[in-house]
């Protein structure tokens, strides 16, 4: 009886123990799968046509060497949404398809790369778009003094690019959503706040080309920019969107030894 009595009393002080040491932090509950940490700050922009996918990357980019996925269209939407005064003034350029002008923008961006959270990296979406832009991207670049920046660039063919836009939907809050691979799990329905899901005003047949012609009037000079300064790298996609995400991550890693 007392050998029964004093294993019980074990048992039971082995297992206070255990949860001690759990919320103490000093053994874990489970394993956890943890950010990838690079041996360099991870300071990349991406570029491409509109549905190119840079919303989808950054966001998969941003978990996996845990730094901030920062994208302007989604902010510029959120701003029109609640029509604030930047919001008013960048909706007649949104509805057209064209480019919201630099100067509108620039500090936006500038006091976003300041904070704390941006100092191991961030991936930032859908900027620079044009030369001004660039010209202006490079001022902050050196006054925040920002290492091993690079552009990569998402090469997709017109044909993808229609089918991905016509299947695109999005909430208030720029959560997206494709109604053949990705959809909501209830229809029309944001999963993360509820709110209703819909395709982009943007996103109309004469729009989408429209934003085509101006991406490769505007954007096109950038690129060719970049690649003589050293800094720019590409993806052609041609495959899934995790064999794209695995030949990404490879080029990023590659560039960092």
């Amino acid at each position: 009886m007392k050998n029964a009595a004093s294993s019980k009393l074990q048992f039971v002080v082995a297992v206070f123990l255990a949860i001690f040491l759990v919320r103490s932090g000093q053994c874990p509950a489970q394993s956890q799968a943890k950010p990838e940490v690079a041996k360099t700050p991870v300071c990349l922009t991406l570029s491409g046509p509109p549905g190119a996918g840079k919303t989808t990357f950054g966001k998969m980019l941003s978990e996996r060497y845990g730094i901030p996925h920062i994208s302007i269209g989604r902010i510029l939407r959120k701003e029109i949404a609640d029509k604030t005064p930047l919001g008013l003034k960048a909706a007649p350029y949104v509805e057209k398809g064209e480019l919201v002008p630099s100067d509108f923008i620039m500090g936006m961006i500038k006091n976003r790369l300041s904070q704390d959270d941006c100092k191991p990296g961030f991936i930032l979406d859908g900027f620079p778009r044009n030369m001004s832009d660039a010209k202006g991207f490079d001022a902050i670049v050196k006054e925040l003094k920002i290492k091993n920046y690079r552009m990569l660039g998402l090469e997709v063919s017109p044909d993808l690019l229609i089918e991905r836009m016509n299947n695109r939907r999005v909430c208030k809050n720029g959560h997206e959503y494709d109604v053949v691979n990705n959809p909501p799990k209830k229809e029309g329905v944001c999963d993360i706040d509820g709110l209703p899901v819909e395709a982009r005003s943007d996103d109309t047949p004469e729009t989408i080309r429209h934003r085509f012609e101006v991406y490769q009037k505007e954007t096109l000079p950038v690129i060719e920019y970049y690649s003589k300064k050293g800094c720019y790298m590409s993806i052609e996609e041609k495959s899934g969107i995790d064999d794209v995400f695995r030949s990404i991550v490879q080029l990023i890693d590659n560039k960092e030894k």
